[in-house]
């Protein structure tokens, strides 16, 4: 992975494939100042320098049927680092499961679960996770309403170079 060192140009161009990721490279290069040419470069330069992971189209759940979405505070009998390791194997088999933050604090991991309703999720905590080696306790909270999806990270385009 080779180290680059973000310009103007360069965070004009992680902002805007940020809010939009199927923009067109002649779209971005205008937006950026640039020609395309030189916008897929650095493109690709952010790529392989890790400051892009991916791209991804954003789904409404809703419209999938997942009508029920459960952030899940978990906590482990053993915080060894074999355990944490074998507990997030384990999550990542778990299609339910969207996403995974190990804790510091009163739990050690948070999980974002989607279910189609409550008696799947349910399934879920029965059969899966609270029945998983190392579980101590699992605390669920139903979200309610989504008042904020903004993935990502603020960018600051108009910082000067560094």
């Amino acid at each position: 992975m080779r180290r680059i060192k973000l310009d103007r140009i360069d965070r004009r161009i992680l902002h805007d494939l940020q809010e939009d990721g199927r923009i067109t490279n002649v779209d971005l290069a205008r937006r950026a100042g640039i020609s395309a040419p030189p916008c897929l470069r650095r493109v690709r330069a952010l790529e392989e320098a890790g400051f892009i992971n991916g791209y991804h189209a954003s789904l409404n759940p809703h419209l999938l049927g997942y009508e029920v979405t459960v952030q899940a505070l978990v906590g482990l009998n053993s915080q060894a680092k074999a355990d944490l390791v074998a507990f997030e194997d384990l999550v990542n088999e778990w299609d339910e499961v969207r996403e995974c933050y190990m804790l510091a604090g009163e739990a050690d991991f948070l999980l974002k679960i989607v279910a189609h309703n409550w008696d799947q999720y349910q399934r879920f905590v029965d059969d899966k996770l609270t029945a998983a080696p190392n579980v101590s306790h699992v605390k669920s909270m139903m979200v309610l309403q989504t008042a904020k999806h903004k993935p990502g990270v603020p960018i600051d385009v108009q910082a000067a170079d560094e």
